[in-house]
Order: structure tokens, then C-alpha cells, then sequence
């Protein structure tokens, strides 16, 4: 029984609802100064993100340079981004994914790509 005729608390609403965004907020900190790597060929490229996704380094073993077939080592790259960029997104389901359940399950929450 809900004290006050079935009536939530709005008080204590409210403080759940800001300890949440307070938790969002660190765990985005959190993830935007985390890196993940990901790699192509084997290692010969590898590309580093934060948990946000933003590029911080790309790393080029010379073996990947060959001057008469640079359509392969931009492939490379390519391939070493998304890697990355996917591991980043594991890493937001794994930081955010509960956040954003805990606040309406994900939908209209922006820049969460769940």
C-alpha cells in the first residue's frame, strides 16, 4: 500500500531520477576517456578510439605499404576503425546499457546509439 491514496513520492522520484542522470553522466566521462583498439591484417593496422568513439591513434606497420596497392592498406584502415568503433560500442551496451534501462529503456535518450 502507497501511503497518500496510490500516490508516488514525487521527493524521492525526483532524487532516483537525479542520481541516475548523475551515474549517466559518469559513466559517459568514464567511457569518453577509456580507449579501445582494433585491428586488420592481422595486426599490420590498428586503430585506437575512446569508449565514445572518437579516433585518438592509428598505427601503420610498414609491412602494410606497399606504393602500388594502396586500395588494400586503406581497407586496412577502414577495417581497424570499424573493429574499434565496434568494441567501443560494446563498451557503451556494457557502461550505459543499465543506465539507460533504469531511465525509459534507452528510447529518446540522445547520443546513445541503444
Amino acid at each position: 500500500m502507497i501511503p497518500g491514496g496510490g500516490q508516488p513520492n514525487m521527493q524521492q522520484l525526483l532524487q532516483q531520477a537525479q542520481k541516475m542522470q548523475q551515474d549517466l553522466q559518469r559513466a559517459q566521462e568514464e567511457l569518453a576517456n577509456t580507449e579501445v583498439d582494433g585491428q586488420a591484417g592481422g595486426g599490420l593496422v590498428q586503430a585506437t578510439v575512446t569508449g565514445s568513439g572518437e579516433l585518438r591513434a592509428l598505427k601503420i606497420d610498414p609491412k602494410a605499404v606497399d606504393p602500388e596497392d594502396t586500395e588494400t592498406l586503406a581497407d586496412l584502415v577502414v577495417a581497424a576503425v570499424q573493429a574499434a568503433n565496434e568494441n567501443a560500442q560494446s563498451l557503451q551496451q556494457q557502461k550505459l546499457g543499465p543506465l539507460a534501462q533504469g531511465l525509459g529503456g534507452g528510447s529518446g535518450i540522445p547520443g546513445l546509439p541503444f
